[in-house]
């Protein structure tokens, strides 16, 4: 669209004809955070009526609604007042983001925490490639992730990945990334992985969810624990895992060699915790681990 790009997307996208999108004064209140603005605008019926309406505002490119737009820049008192005015909680834009799912990814706490409690799916949207725990257990946002949690987010994996939701020719999954556990260890955020845990995600998973590990890249981990040392976390992590129940047979004393890939290098006190413990499990067979006599 070159140019034009602003103009195309308010065609293609926006909810009315291009000539009666021209008044933006609702959704450009919502941005900058003008409750005043609001309250005055919806008033009247003719405001009203578009509070759920997706238009391309004063900075904006993508067609949102107001909400959307408010939880973006985490202008929680707006937030607020949309809802209780009728602003639909759960509405994507047209890559598939909620207004949840924007707050999250901007960092905005107070905003996540009154689009949940006013019901807000914690998970986001199925036409999504991503989810809020996700990204707060990416960047190290505990108090978000936490709000989440309470709220009964899907703590394992994004929601739409799973095995029930799938549709039969979508490709299996050939990597750990989908999992919140594991893009929190690789990022080294412990306290979220720790939460993680605590809310019942699964210390295996991906090697009895819905990855198909024989086709996983060579060299990549197969399962958590595996992840968590080729990426040089720390033993706290090796010492979580233990402490959850992770199934230590699942890494192969082989993917721990010179050779194992990863951002850092294995951390020595968290091999070492591994080690101790895998030792003590009973289907440890007669030859010792690496070779140690």
């Amino acid at each position: 669209a070159g140019p034009n790009l602003k103009e195309w997307l308010r065609e293609q996208f926006c909810d009315h004809p291009l000539e009666h999108c021209e008044d933006t004064r609702l959704h450009d209140a919502a941005y900058v955070g003008d409750l005043q603005t609001l309250r005055s605008l919806l008033q009247e019926e003719s405001y009203r009526s578009r509070i759920n309406e997706k238009s391309v505002w004063c900075c904006g490119w993508l067609p949102c609604t107001p909400l959307r737009i408010a939880a973006t820049a985490g202008h929680g008192n707006c937030v607020d007042f949309l809802i209780r005015k009728g602003a639909e909680v759960d509405l994507v834009d047209v890559k598939g983001q909620t207004a949840l799912y924007v707050a999250v990814v901007n960092g905005h706490l107070e905003s996540t925490e009154i689009l949940l409690e006013a019901g807000a799916d914690p998970n986001g949207s199925r036409h999504h490639r991503s989810t809020p725990v996700y990204h707060a257990s990416r960047v190290g946002r505990a108090d978000i992730l936490k709000a989440l949690i309470r709220y009964g987010a899907d703590v394992d994996v994004n929601h739409h990945l799973t095995s029930d939701t799938r549709p039969p020719f979508s490709r299996r999954l050939t990597s750990l990334v989908v999992c919140p556990l594991y893009i929190s260890a690789a990022y080294h955020n412990l306290q979220c992985f720790r939460l993680l845990l605590q809310a019942g995600a699964n210390p295996d998973f991906n090697c009895n969810g819905p990855v198909n590990t024989q086709e996983f890249y060579r060299g990549s981990p197969g399962c958590v624990m595996d992840a968590v040392l080729r990426h040089g976390c720390e033993a706290a992590f090796v010492n979580l895992l233990v402490e959850f129940g992770a199934n230590l047979n699942l890494v192969k004393w082989e993917s721990l060699g010179p050779e194992a890939r990863g951002r850092r290098k294995m951390d020595p006190e968290a091999l070492q915790v591994f080690k101790e413990a895998r030792s003590k499990w009973p289907e440890l067979s007669s030859v010792l681990w690496f070779g140690i006599n």
